[in-house]
């Protein structure tokens, strides 16, 4: 009799064969989590920025980032349903290209002060809604974005647990990267645009996707145009920080 036969052995054999899989696919979801959320880390950054003050830039994409990861679960349990849900692939594409433009509409009528360099002049009563509409805005967007991401995923590996686990550390690298991103759009000019342009990008790729299935844009094509978008949102540094650094 083959080991590979035995009734004592086979669920062995199986668990084994399980967990060669966790350590081989692992690091290779964290690191499309990580590929795929870049342009979703500086979007969700210039959401935080909408709060006035570091302090309240960091509670906002931590409870924005709690949700986002209560929300990414939800999209991979439901994953073979919700990726060929049209409707739902639709409503991520639009809100994307709304993000993209309204940000962009309204910088036309900006007066160029960014509301995290202006007093807070709300009150304490507008204050908490504020941070909670920020909070959503953030969990919202983070799940437009997740939808290509976990589409992704799941054409690596059918395995929920493994799955939700690359999810969970995507989720720990955004929060830390979008950190470092607040710092980054006040050093340089650029770069907010930059990450805006990339938001739209995805939500064209997204309503493609929706159009006709059948046609596949080629993922290095959109990684490409958004490598060279943050080069360009890198190529010029603020004023202030000119100013600072003579």
């Amino acid at each position: 009799m083959e080991a590979s036969t035995s009734p004592v052995l086979t669920p062995l054999i199986h668990a084994a064969d399980a967990w060669q899989e966790v350590a081989l696919l692992l690091p290779v979801l964290v690191g499309l989590e990580i590929v795929l959320s870049a342009d979703n880390a500086i979007a969700l950054a210039a959401i935080a920025r909408r709060q006035v003050g570091p302090e309240a830039q960091r509670r906002a994409l931590n409870l924005g980032l709690v949700f986002a990861l209560v929300f990414r679960i939800v999209l991979i349990v439901m994953a073979r349903w919700v990726l060929t849900f049209r409707p739902l692939m639709a409503a991520g594409a639009a809100y994307l290209l709304w993000l993209c433009g309204s940000h962009f509409l309204q910088g036309a009528n900006d007066t160029g002060e960014h509301p995290s360099e202006a007093e807070d002049d709300g009150g304490t009563l507008s204050a908490p809604r504020s941070l909670a509409m920020t909070a959503v805005s953030i969990a919202i967007t983070d799940l437009a974005f997740s939808l290509d991401s976990v589409a992704a995923a799941v054409a690596v590996s059918d395995r929920l647990p493994l799955i939700i686990t690359g999810g969970a550390v995507g989720i720990v690298a955004l929060r830390l990267t979008s950190g470092l991103f607040i710092t980054l759009l006040q050093r340089y000019s650029r770069l907010e645009a930059a990450g805006y342009i990339a938001v739209g990008l995805v939500g064209i790729q997204l309503a493609v996707r929706v159009a006709n299935p059948a046609l596949e844009l080629p993922e290095w094509g959109l990684l490409l145009m958004v490598v060279l978008l943050f080069l360009w949102g890198f190529s010029r540094q603020s004023d202030a920080t000119l100013g600072a650094n003579p």
